[in-house]
């Protein structure tokens, strides 16, 4: 007995020296798949920046280029570079979504919106191709609940992801229509929204649907017939879709179209919503001219600093340009308070990025020059990049290749909550002194 009693015991040691190095590799394993999970972040990070500043040249010069243009050939010659310039914007961003997705790096940031108005955006956007082609573009909605919290960028690249499919596929003199409804919903305080993307396109085969939403997925018949793509475009639509909790379903016959749908629910936005979204209005409409407004812009890249200052520029703003995080520092605590209305500031610059200047001039001992609104306008395009920029002190974000309009706006917003606030601490000051 005792003897069985002394194998026991052997054998309890061995099972518990096993589980101990068993849990010490899946440790090891752990810190490993952590290590490469930052890594690949690090790298999607590097690459987004390495390839979004070249495509802000390109495509910021031949903006740039087209006022100058007056031939009709240099300006189709114009319009083609732009096309294509940003069809390979477009093959970029999916790429690197595709990859961000696959890591677990994206998740749903719900915001206010009234749905329709990301419809008329899509049908905006691609009215000029539409008319281009002869495509009979159109939409309708019957939606009874208009204001809704969702991730409206994500919906927008759903969107557009989708209609330009639709647009690709479909032949000189066709449709594309785009239907809303909204549906019976069971939860409280939510709706369901579904969306149909129709169009009278070449169509897919009946074996070429179930692969359909594969990564590099391509049916044969659109390579032979020229249409370029990445087959990450569907992919992309099913993994968002699946990441804001809904479905999507394709019907597709050859030679008669197709017929995307996707079914979301979102929650009902309350009132304090529509007074929001009624001040941004407001903001849009009461600060229309940027002229005389002085901005400081630091930005290290030569190319993409003669394009901002060139635009800007042109809207009447008055800009000086420093190279670095350093310099900017420098400049505005030389400066006399109020000489500058705002800063663009790059992130990744040498000596000092973004970030740290933002951080930087947020403490500085004149109270003035620290409150100064900052908006990052950089290559660094992903969210976590905006959320660092708010991080690190900053008014707003702007992507590269830089939307000239979306940058004139965010300026105008930004500026004009930095004077509601100014009049805010006024009143305040004024009202103390008056009870004293």
């Amino acid at each position: 007995m005792e003897r069985t009693a002394v194998v026991g015991t052997r054998n309890i040691d061995s099972l518990i020296k096993k589980e101990r190095m068993q849990e010490e590799k899946l440790k090891k394993a752990y810190v490993a798949a952590e290590n490469a999970n930052k890594a690949k972040t690090e790298f999607l990070n590097n690459m987004s920046h390495d390839i979004r500043t070249p495509m802000n040249v390109i495509l910021g010069y031949n903006h740039l280029m087209k006022s100058q243009l007056t031939e009709s050939k240099q300006l189709d010659y114009q319009k083609k570079i732009e096309q294509s310039g940003k069809l390979l914007l477009a093959i970029i961003n999916n790429v690197l979504d595709m990859a961000r997705i696959e890591s677990g790096k994206i998740k749903v940031d719900e915001n206010y919106e009234r749905v329709g108005e990301v419809v008329d955006e899509i049908i905006s956007t691609f009215s000029s191709e539409a008319e281009e082609k002869e495509i009979h573009l159109s939409g309708s909605m019957k939606v009874t609940h208009r204001n809704i919290l969702c991730d409206g960028t994500k919906i927008r690249e759903i969107y557009v992801n989708l209609v330009s499919n639709a647009m690709k596929y479909t032949p000189r003199g066709g449709n594309v229509t785009i239907t809303v409804e909204e549906l019976p919903c069971e939860k409280e305080g939510y709706i369901k929204v579904k969306s149909e993307i129709k169009d009278t396109g070449i169509g897919m085969s009946k074996e070429y649907l179930p692969t359909l939403f594969e990564p590099f997925s391509r049916e044969q018949n659109t390579t032979t017939r020229r249409i370029g793509g990445t087959g990450l475009g569907m992919p992309i639509v099913k993994k968002m879709v699946d990441l804001m909790g809904g479905s999507i379903e394709v019907a597709s016959e050859l030679g008669k179209g197709t017929v995307f749908t996707f079914t979301l629910m979102h929650k009902i936005a309350d009132r304090k919503f529509y007074s929001q979204k009624t001040e941004a209005a407001e903001t849009s409409e009461m600060g229309k001219n940027l002229s005389g407004k002085h901005v400081l812009l630091a930005e290290d890249n030569d190319l993409n600093a003669e394009i901002a200052v060139t635009v800007l520029e042109e809207t009447g703003i008055v800009i000086e340009r420093v190279e670095d995080g350093i310099q900017c520092v420098n400049r505005v605590a030389q400066m006399s308070p109020g000489t500058y209305d705002l800063i663009l500031m790059d992130i990744q610059m040498p000596n000092m990025d973004g970030y740290q200047a933002a951080q930087c001039i947020r403490h500085l001992d004149d109270k003035m020059k620290a409150e100064i609104p900052i908006i990052a306008m950089t290559a660094n395009a992903f969210a976590e990049d905006r959320k660092k920029a708010f991080d690190a002190g900053m008014n707003g974000h702007i992507a590269k290749p830089i939307d000239m309009e979306k940058l004139g706006a965010a300026i105008l917003s930004v500026l004009k909550k930095q004077e509601s606030l100014q009049n805010g601490k006024n009143n305040s000051m004024n009202a103390n002194r008056l009870r004293s």
